[in-house]
């Protein structure tokens, strides 16, 4: 920062100091606008703890099929957990719109500190699917205050022109959450691992990260950060400015302004859009295995090329639109370019001939174009926000997680509905699959002479009239009779379920892929609302807009000076 630019300006009024102890337990605003290397030390922290959190909350999805059937859950309980998880976290995010005023810091350390210890220790443990629903709802509770929390502690530490960059990072929060579940499951869930273990590996890492958060994290005072900050050159006329603002009148009406078509239009908008990232989150395990008899472990590998595309693409669109100083563009070509891949990836799900590299290059591209629309999006959404009033950016985030958490409620309770095929197949699917291998050649002997087998069926074995005993003797011999026998109860399964499952496989693939056209349906519906936001298509006339800002500032740093040293001079 130039000499002549701090010229005149007072330096902020000294405080009291706190106790060391609770400078790092409680006390952590920052009266100045950090240095670069200390604003990047605390974007990283944020960083890593909305990975770890994700991590946490996205674990149940990879070993799913396991907590169905250490429960004995049905397929439709375990998706009213994923139903009420949502539903307690949208509520969650409106509370977290107190962090206006409350601040960001210590909601995101404690928080860290509330899920790790439920998933290392609660969740494991849980002796119910009652309980298990319980400490999950718990866990997203908490998620949805950190859903807030965390980007507006991203907004404060990064100015509109390194916002798309910085939001880029943020959102790999959840992509490399999820890479991390795939990664780690993929390598370490095997016959030697629970599920109970990979919840553990999960909160044990994020208490490691609390620690992290504890020691670290700070925040702007609500003086600096409830200000407007285009670029780093701005920072002497906010921490001037920041002298004389009223916080308490800044915020009065918050809600009330967030409350307009291009900020809940938006967010609904963007929520809509991401129907296939959750479908990704929660479903793409049960949908290859159920549509393709994929292992959940294959299915690992394949997420694994989604994840990682979509993590690159968060960064580096990010970094260009910063470049290019403009977010509309990029969202527009990524939500077309993620209609053009979901048509061929959802006509796959009829076409059992589909190849796993093709379906790798569909979820790769699906990855990719996500990441093209969401980074700017996110950057484009907060400062849509602080177009309203920049001192409730976390309301806007709170309006935001409102709506997306009570989108992904909705959608997973009308998933089921409409691919209703896939609650047999998760329900008995293996258990028939296992019944017809090992009943196999006695159901044949079965199928060969229904009629006999019907007669049999109604009457207690020992109670058969021996006229009809010595008659299934006869027409199917001793041994064969006896294998019929001994198979009884996988008989009884296959009887119970066998034509359900039969019927169930054969809808599935068109069940989902009914749900890949409501997909891209919600795709389609949030381009349109892209022109409502806040922002530029333009990078000319963007960077026209940014000279005059940079003179505005001049000048009032100039004006600022002069008025002090005039007051100054006659106060002498």
């Amino acid at each position: 920062m130039s000499a002549s630019a701090t010229e005149g300006i007072p330096a902020p009024a000294s405080r009291p100091t706190a106790p060391r102890a609770a400078r790092v337990l409680w006390h952590r605003q920052l009266s100045q606008y950090p240095d670069t290397a200390a604003r990047y030390g605390y974007l990283a922290i944020v960083v890593a703890a909305t990975v770890v959190l994700y991590y946490e909350l996205y674990i149940q999805y990879a070993v799913s099929t396991a907590i169905i059937t250490h429960y004995n859950m049905t397929f439709t309980y375990f998706v009213y957990v994923s139903v009420v998880g949502n539903a307690v976290g949208a509520f969650a995010s409106l509370l977290a719109g107190l962090a206006d005023r409350w601040g960001r810091a210590n909601l995101t350390v404690y928080g860290l500190l509330v899920t790790g210890a439920l998933v290392a220790f609660a969740v494991p443990n849980a002796g119910s699917k009652g309980m298990f629903l319980t400490l999950i709802a718990l866990v997203s509770f908490v998620e949805g205050i950190i859903l807030v929390t965390t980007p507006a502690l991203v907004r404060d530490f990064s100015p509109q022109l390194g916002r798309a960059s910085a939001m880029g990072y943020w959102t790999m929060g959840p992509v490399v959450g999820s890479l991390v579940v795939t990664a780690v499951t993929s390598h370490t869930y095997s016959g030697s691992t629970t599920w109970q273990d990979e919840f553990r590996y999960a909160g044990w890492a994020g208490l490691l990260v609390f620690v992290m958060a504890l020691l670290g994290l700070r925040e702007l005072s609500p003086r600096l950060r409830d200000q407007l900050m285009v670029s780093l050159r701005d920072r002497a006329l906010i921490e001037a400015k920041a002298q004389g603002l009223d916080t308490e009148a800044a915020l009065r009406g918050h809600w009330r302004q967030m409350l307009h078509t291009d900020v809940v239009g938006s967010a609904l908008a963007i929520s809509l859009f991401l129907l296939l990232y959750f479908a990704a989150v929660g479903s793409f395990t049960v949908y290859f295995v159920t549509a393709f008899g994929y292992s959940v472990q294959r299915t690992a590998g394949l997420l694994n090329w989604y994840w990682a595309a979509n993590a690159v693409s968060l960064v580096v669109v990010g970094l260009l639109s910063d470049r290019a100083k403009v977010r509309k563009p990029f969202m527009a070509i990524g939500a077309l370019a993620s209609i053009g891949v979901l048509i061929p990836f959802a006509l796959a799900a009829t076409r059992p001939q589909t190849g796993y590299y093709t379906f790798a290059l569909l979820v790769a591209g699906i990855g990719v174009f996500g990441g093209f629309t969401y980074a700017p999006w996110m950057a484009g959404f907060t400062e849509t926000v602080e177009r309203r009033n920049p001192a409730a950016t976390a309301t806007g985030l709170a309006v935001y997680g409102w709506i997306i958490r009570a989108v992904v409620a909705i959608s997973s309770a009308v998933l089921p509905i409409v691919v209703s095929s896939a609650t047999p197949l998760v329900d008995h699917g293996a258990q028939v699959a296992a019944a017809q291998a090992q009943a196999g050649p006695a159901l044949a002997i079965v199928q060969a002479h229904p009629k006999l087998f019907a007669q049999l069926e109604q009457y207690p074995p020992s109670q058969i009239p021996p006229a009809l005993q010595a008659q299934a003797v006869q027409e199917v011999g001793i041994a064969n009779l006896l294998a019929v026998q001994k198979a009884g109860p996988q008989l009884a399964v296959l009887g119970a379920y066998g034509s359900q499952v039969q019927q169930a496989a054969a809808q599935n693939p068109k069940d989902w892929q009914n749900w890949w056209w409501v997909c891209l349906g919600g795709e389609a519906v949030f381009i349109p609302f892209i022109f409502l936001m806040a922002g530029r298509w333009s990078p000319r006339k963007a960077r026209e807009d940014l000279a005059a800002h940079e003179r505005l500032i001049a000048q009032q740093l100039a004006q600022l000076g002069a008025d002090q040293g005039t007051g100054a001079a006659a106060a002498s």
